[in-house]
């Protein structure tokens, strides 16, 4: 018996949904992009075992305001977010691109 069900039939669906919005397919207003609550920039920079002034240089950040994220003075919000997000995900990707710039 090859009967797909409702709930295998969603799920294929659902699937290909997913596939075609990372492979960038998708129309942007079919999905929602969720950032994280927060952006824990000390831990992000001691991975990539930069000092703060090297992660801010590389990056293109200010240095007292990377201080200020990871003293909790500030949180980073909008853009910052979103390219902190980036950062923590591919920081080679980001690191390539600037230096095209």
């Amino acid at each position: 018996m090859n009967r797909k069900t409702k709930a295998g039939q969603e799920l294929l669906q659902a699937a290909a949904e997913a596939l075609a919005i990372a492979r960038g397919e998708a129309p942007r207003d079919s999905y929602r992009i969720h950032l994280p609550k927060e952006i824990d920039t000390r831990l992000m920079r001691k991975r990539l075992k930069m000092s703060q002034a090297r992660f801010a240089d590389t990056f293109g950040l200010d240095l007292r305001t990377l201080q200020d994220w990871e003293q909790g003075r500030r949180v980073p919000t909008g853009a910052a977010k979103s390219y902190l997000t980036v950062i923590g995900r591919d920081p080679e990707v980001v690191e390539k691109a600037l230096r095209a710039a």
